[in-house]
């Protein structure tokens, strides 16, 4: 019943126009979340409840955050130790949100001539040689040391209670069984997870105890270094960046890199002694009165607020909620943004620099938006040129040409592709081929996992002001295990490019930071906490942030309303994870996601724009967002249906 009325509002609101967006009222597949004191969500129930035992024991949103974040890894929640952390943090005793970089860096001897010699053209997807330097531990303990109130050992004790033996839910085991042929070329991953090797199913079944002793015993050796600096007379802080130190330069550091060379890989002891999160200033816009803030460019998360600078140019709410213009300008503005993403975006520490100011000015997002057709798909979409709105020339002009020239004939990939409906796949003409079918049916895998690859996020608040985003990625399944750590390596390597054409910005280099799709979100209202969100979902990951914050903002949807709304997704881009050539990852121009109940005219309509249809049961990774009502000083937390993500509030 729930699920028919459900669907039956959905439809109400396709036709927002006449029907208002009220009418949609309170029911949704899940409950909303409200809280009075804090609100702990993440991607899975049991990591939700280590939060909520944080803030049970007196602790702040960070303290909540970071031991969501340590029960995640423990538990492969699409992650591992060895992977990345990306957080933003509201710190309401300075009044301003805080950015933590906790990105690993390419190792030594990761060159653009080393992974040519292999036959790549981009690195990796899995392995030893996919891997980053862990950011994980180093973030963790970071954010907890200086803006948490607890000590490691108890943000850490549901994490080692799991990595003792915890009942392993049915995602993640089958994940295992899944990858299976792939964790068998690494012996210390095989050891992990294996743990019936040579029968029919060799994976953990649900439900069973999986234990981790080696993951056991680092997270034992972090909390031991903490203790031995306590019992020294050290401060709390300078305790937590002991076990950091130990980590990083210690025993933990030695067997990490030892493992790591064994099975291939390239990461040095001084590639980790040399690494350091950052704390940085995000960047924002505001859009209606709302401040939105993001990670730097070496994420994608501008990439959102270039979109909204362009949807300043549109009156959103007119058009009604996923009408077929509606659908049309979304679709139209997130390319364009993601054109920039695509050659602009890198590492700000490392040269050259990025002309982020010029990307995100009012002026160049006026200027961009002039240049949408209302009435037809760009299946050319470039980047623009936003060094003029900085004051300078642009030093890539020719290399924009190049890659016009290089790429344009071959970028319509989807031209052919094959709209796919209720009723399966329907050719769009007679002389449709087999081998043309069968490219629209491979392209839809390929969505589809890029779609669900990737991360978890975790997002925290309490009642003295603290408010925690975090998007962790990287050591996926299946992982290579680093040695006897118990610790998955990172596979963020893959994001670099090898070939300038495609982005000079993010060329692989040792020392430097990839561009990722990893982005958490936040944003104030007067200055004041107004919404905190995030989802997984790779290249997704801020087409469907936009549309949750424009769900809010522009139709009056709760949160909870929001994180399950139908959204749409363009595959109009650069993949950023998955395939080794750039067949694999160039964009599918008019390649377009629309959930399934989307009604026939409006499939129609926008296949007469140049669309080329996918319809699928979840458009959207999991979002997970809390909603702070200034009006009654409440919070409100949703958590969407596309997942076992999972949150619990007081």
């Amino acid at each position: 019943m729930k699920r028919t009325y459900a669907r039956l509002l959905t439809t109400l609101v396709w036709g927002a126009t006449l029907v208002p967006l009220s009418a949609w009222a309170q029911r949704t597949e899940k409950p909303p979340l409200h809280g009075k004191h804090w609100m702990a969500i993440t991607g899975k129930p049991l990591a939700a409840t280590a939060g909520a035992r944080l803030f049970h024991q007196g602790g702040n949103a960070v303290d909540a955050a970071c031991a969501m974040l340590a029960a995640t890894c423990t538990m492969w929640d699409v992650l591992s130790w060895g992977g990345e952390t990306q957080a933003l943090i509201y710190h309401p005793k300075l009044k301003k949100v805080i950015a933590i970089n906790a990105l690993g860096v390419a190792p030594t001897g990761a060159t653009v001539d080393f992974f040519r010699s292999k036959g790549y053209e981009f690195p990796p997807e899995y392995g030893p040689l996919a891997a980053v330097t862990p950011g994980t531990p180093g973030g963790l303990c970071y954010m907890l040391a200086n803006y948490g109130t607890k000590s490691l050992a108890e943000v850490l004790a549901p994490a080692m209670e799991m990595a003792a033996g915890y009942p392993i839910d049915a995602q993640t085991a089958t994940s295992i069984e899944r990858g299976k042929e792939r964790i068998k070329e690494w012996p210390y991953s095989k050891k992990v997870f294996l743990v019936h090797e040579g029968k029919e199913r060799e994976a953990p079944e649900a439900g069973e105890i999986f234990i981790q002793k080696d993951l056991l015993e680092t997270l034992s050796k972090l909390v031991e270094a903490e203790k031995k600096a306590l019992v020294a007379g050290k401060d709390r802080k300078t305790a937590i960046m002991a076990a950091y130190d130990r980590f990083y330069t210690g025993d933990i550091a030695d067997e990490f890199v030892r493992g790591s060379k064994e099975q291939g890989g390239l990461i040095t002891k001084q590639d980790l002694a040399n690494w350091k999160p950052i704390v940085e200033e995000p960047l924002h816009v505001s859009y209606k009165g709302i401040d939105v803030y993001k990670l730097q460019e070496w994420t994608q998360g501008p990439a959102m607020l270039q979109s909204l600078q362009l949807l300043k140019n549109f009156d959103l709410k007119s058009m009604g909620y996923n009408s077929p213009s509606y659908i049309h300008t979304v679709y139209q503005v997130m390319n364009l943004a993601f054109a920039d993403r695509d050659f602009y975006y890198g590492d700000p520490y490392t040269n050259p620099k990025t002309p982020i100011r010029g990307l995100l000015s009012d002026s160049y997002a006026k200027e961009r938006a002039s240049t949408i057709d209302h009435q037809q798909n760009n299946p050319d979409v470039f980047p623009g040129d936003p060094y003029p709105y900085e004051g300078k020339r642009n030093p890539y002009a020719v290399l924009l040409q190049e890659r016009k020239a290089k790429f344009a004939p071959h970028m319509d990939l989807n031209k052919d592709f094959v709209p796919k409906h209720d009723a399966g796949i329907a050719p769009s003409s007679s002389m449709e081929s087999k081998a043309s079918l069968s490219a629209s049916l491979a392209v839809d895998s390929l969505y589809e996992d890029r779609l669900l690859r990737g991360t978890t996020s975790v997002e925290a608040a309490d009642e003295e002001g603290w408010v925690v985003s975090i998007t962790p990625s990287g050591g996926w399944l299946p992982a290579c295990i680093a040695g006897k750590t118990g610790v998955g390596m990172s596979q963020r390597l893959q994001s670099f490019v090898l070939d300038s054409l495609i982005n000079p910005f993010n060329v692989v280099s040792p020392g430097k930071r990839p561009r990722v799709t990893l982005t958490p979100s936040m944003a104030l209202k007067d200055g004041r906490p107004y919404l905190s969100f995030a989802v997984q979902g790779g290249d997704t990951q801020d087409q469907n942030l936009l549309q949750f914050f424009l769900n809010m903002v522009e139709f009056g949807m709760t949160p909870q309303q929001a994180t399950e709304a139908p959204n749409i997704n363009s595959n109009q881009l650069w993949l950023s994870l998955g395939g080794t050539k750039s067949d694999d990852r160039k964009p599918r121009s008019g390649s377009l996601l629309l959930d399934k109940r989307t009604p026939k005219s409006t499939i129609e309509q926008l296949e007469k724009m140049g669309y080329s249809i996918q319809l699928g049961e979840r458009t959207s990774g999991p979002i997970n967002a809390i909603y702070f009502d200034q009006e009654h000083n409440t919070l409100w937390g949703g958590s969407s249906n596309n997942g076992e993500d999972y949150g619990i509030g007081w």
